[in-house]
C-alpha cells in the first residue's frame, strides 16, 4: 500500500496543503495521504492555535477528499519526530512512504532529527513553493540524494502559506 504522509503544524490548513495531497495521490498512485498534526515543529515557534482547532480545521478545508486522513500520533507514539511517525507506520510492512513537503522544508531537512535515515524510509517528495526553488536545489539534502528517493515535483503552485494566513 502506498501512503502519503503530509507532517506540520497546519497553523491554520489552507488549500494549498489540499493541492499538493491531490496531486500526490495523482502522481503517485497514493491510496491515502495522512495529514499528520504536530503540535510544535522543532524548528518553528510554538502554536498560539490549539490542536484541537487546527485538527478541526483541516477536517474543513479537506472537505468530501476522503482519502486524506487527519492525525495527531504525538500521544500515541509519544513523540514528534518525523523518524518516529515514519517507525511507527513501518510496522506495517506492506506500506510504502512517500513523505511530502513543501521545498521551503527541504532547505533545512539535514537539520531535522535523523534526517538522513527519513530518506531511506521513505521516498521523499518535494513540492515547488513559490519563491524557494533555486534554495530547494542547491540545498544539502537535495545534493545528497540526487534524486535516488528524492522527487522535486512542480506543478501549477497555490500561493498561499500558512504564515502569510497568520498575519491576516
Amino acid at each position: 500500500m502506498k501512503i502519503g504522509i503530509l507532517g506540520g503544524s497546519f497553523d491554520p490548513a489552507h488549500k494549498g496543503h489540499l493541492a499538493i495531497s491531490k496531486e500526490a495521490k495523482r502522481r503517485f498512485k497514493l491510496e491515502k495521504i495522512i495529514w499528520a498534526v504536530t503540535k510544535k515543529n522543532p524548528l518553528k515557534t510554538k502554536s498560539k492555535t490549539p490542536i484541537s482547532k487546527r485538527t478541526k480545521d483541516c477536517k474543513k478545508i479537506i472537505g468530501l477528499n476522503s482519502f486524506i486522513k487527519v492525525k495527531f500520533y504525538e500521544n500515541i507514539i509519544k513523540s514528534n519526530k518525523t523518524i518516529d511517525l515514519i517507525n511507527h507506520l513501518k510496522k506495517n510492512k506492506n506500506i510504502e512512504i512517500f513523505f511530502l513537503m513543501g521545498a521551503d522544508n527541504l532547505i533545512n531537512f539535514h537539520k531535522w532529527y535523523k534526517s538522513k535515515l527519513i530518506s531511506q524510509k521513505c521516498n521523499i517528495v518535494v513540492f515547488d513553493r513559490h519563491g524557494y526553488k533555486k534554495n530547494s536545489l542547491k540545498s544539502k539534502t537535495f545534493k545528497r540524494l540526487n534524486n535516488k528517493t528524492l522527487t522535486f515535483v512542480e506543478f501549477k503552485k497555490v500561493n498561499i502559506s500558512s504564515s502569510q494566513l497568520r498575519k491576516i
